[in-house]
């Protein structure tokens, strides 16, 4: 039977010694300035400081503000991951629509209100918003150029440790929307759970979803950057999705004046090998493997002069 109310909404909460956080993360709850139904459900990770503690602290002040808090946890003597401890924190709560928040970040008072307007007019969405970090300049580039995208773009990005199931919400015809405010403050700890997800398996994931989503629709395609990145790229790639590369481009003259690249690993019988170009006698589309706002504006106004369209032109994948 299903037993989850359609206008209530639960926000998701799994914690592991968060102790530090974790008192301005439930503020953050406490504030929402949402006047429908919601409630907290928390799950707790085997946590050895002091977070149970300011838990059972909050859920008092919460409930006495009307917002149900449900807490959960195990017995075990180590943690279970945040995947788990989010799929706990779900599955004992109640309500129809879903907002995750880690324990170290915090909501601005009208995140809940703004997402669920959203949510309720774009049903089949995932809704995200705009951030801001936590010291202000930590992944400085990375937080701007998630904040610019364009709804469009929103569909190749996704977290590390939610990128499956962002993933196969795409493949499910699933949409993704971006309330253009900053609702959300993202600490940056080199600890967090994201970073224990393994570069090379993102990687992987992100290869096959781009082969999926992009290139099975591109009869040819550029790589832009013939260094370490681009190449790293082609050698993942399929062994269909590598024929459509037709080139490297670069600004390089090292590299355009070594004229191509060899891929020695392959078995073909003579090996490949793909032309380098520079960036002005290569065509579109790209596969930019570059980061940005690491030439001074250079690579960027490059990238401008051609005049090109993000998602039919060009793909960001660095």
């Amino acid at each position: 039977m299903d037993t989850r109310h359609t206008d209530t909404q639960s926000v998701i909460l799994p914690v592991h010694d968060a102790e530090p956080w974790l008192d301005e993360c439930l503020r953050s709850v406490l504030q929402q300035d949402f006047q429908g139904s919601m409630e907290l459900s928390v799950f707790n990770d085997a946590s050895r400081d002091k977070s149970m503690t300011i838990i059972e602290k909050w859920k008092v002040k919460l409930e006495g503000s009307g917002i149900p808090v449900v807490v959960g946890g195990h017995s075990w003597p180590s943690p279970r991951g945040v995947g788990y401890s989010k799929n706990q924190a779900i599955a004992q709560s109640s309500g129809s629509y879903l907002c995750f928040l880690d324990s170290d970040d915090v909501m601005m008072p009208q995140r809940v209100r703004l997402q669920h307007e959203a949510a309720v007019r774009h049903p089949t969405s995932i809704i995200g918003c705009q951030v801001r970090r936590e010291p202000p300049n930590s992944t400085e580039r990375y937080t701007r150029w998630i904040n610019q995208l364009a709804s469009d773009q929103l569909l190749t990005q996704g977290v590390p440790e939610d990128l499956l199931f962002f993933y196969d919400h795409l493949r499910r015809g699933g949409g993704v929307v971006r309330v253009d405010q900053s609702l959300l403050l993202y600490r940056f700890r080199p600890d967090a759970a994201t970073h224990a997800v393994l570069e090379s398996t993102i990687w992987t994931h992100r290869v096959c979803f781009l082969e999926e989503r992009a290139l099975r629709h591109w009869t040819t395609f550029t790589i832009w950057n013939a260094g370490r990145q681009g190449r790293r790229l082609y050698r993942s790639l399929s062994e269909g999705a590598r024929r459509k590369v037709v080139a490297f481009c670069d600004v390089d003259e090292k590299k355009i004046k070594k004229g191509f690249y060899c891929y020695e690993e392959s078995q073909e019988r003579p090996k490949p090998r793909v032309p380098i170009l520079h960036f002005r006698a290569a065509r579109p589309p790209f596969i930019i493997c570059v980061k940005l706002d690491l030439t001074g504006g250079a690579f960027e106004d490059n990238l401008r002069s051609l005049r090109l369209q993000e998602g039919q032109d060009f793909l960001h994948f660095s």
